[in-house]
């Protein structure tokens, strides 16, 4: 019986517009993610859905407050579904990350299996409470469509799962923008990527990570491991 996954990453939040590492700090969507949490819950208005999740964190609340509206559906939270831990990165400017943590940073960025938050999670303890969850929820409502709202990390960590990949690849999976949908299917125990990181509804106009500076030098860097891996195939 398949079961059809439709995660969505929230709106922007206060954290992704100032850049700052928000992981567990609880901010708000901004205005603008209000706007595309308003376009995201517009289309999936006709998509079937028959239950609705969220991360208990405010900024994935209110985002999914929009879809339960479009869709006539209560909101059920769970603080499973939420973000990494940061520990001590929590609220702190990325500018000043590597500066202050350069080995964790340098896990972030290049060996994300490796990466232990100092007094947060480590990548594969966040994995492993994303999966429990997503699992336990499949089990709850199998043969279902399941809308679950979450966060980008959480995403991009599960994705390595479903491309039955290790955390060590997930350097090689991109970035989703605020709002993009992520669809997977699961049926007789094997996942199936239906659509990954669509953002299409958001336009030219409203999109987060793609009008911001950090975002030309990550593909760029994208598309060297990209090459150097067929470099050295």
């Amino acid at each position: 019986m398949k079961t059809r996954l439709i995660f969505v990453r929230h709106a922007e939040a206060l954290g992704n517009k100032i850049r700052r590492f928000h992981g567990w700090t609880d901010s708000g969507i901004t205005e603008k993610g209000h706007l595309q949490a308003e376009r995201v819950a517009q289309r999936l208005k006709d998509t079937d859905i028959d239950v609705l999740y969220s991360s208990s964190l405010k900024r994935a609340v209110q985002t999914a407050e929009y879809i339960a509206k479009a869709k006539k559906l209560p909101v059920i939270t769970s603080e499973k579904l939420r973000e990494i831990n940061g520990g001590d990165w929590e609220d702190v400017a990325w500018s000043e990350l590597e500066q202050r943590w350069p080995d964790e940073y340098d896990a972030w960025e290049n060996q994300p299996h490796r990466l232990k938050m100092p007094n947060g999670e480590s990548m594969e303890e966040f994995q492993e409470r994303l999966l429990s969850e997503v699992m336990a929820i499949i089990n709850r409502h199998e043969g279902k469509n399941i809308c679950i709202v979450t966060h980008g990390t959480a995403i991009r960590a599960m994705i390595c799962h479903f491309r039955s990949c290790t955390l060590e690849e997930m350097i090689n999976v991109q970035w989703c923008d605020n709002t993009a949908i992520t669809v997977i299917d699961h049926e007789n125990g094997e996942f199936t990527i239906v659509t990954e990181g669509d953002s299409g509804h958001l336009g030219s106009d409203l999109g987060t990570i793609v009008n911001q500076d950090w975002w030309e030098e990550y593909i760029r860097k994208s598309k060297m491991r990209r090459e150097q891996k067929k470099d050295d195939a």
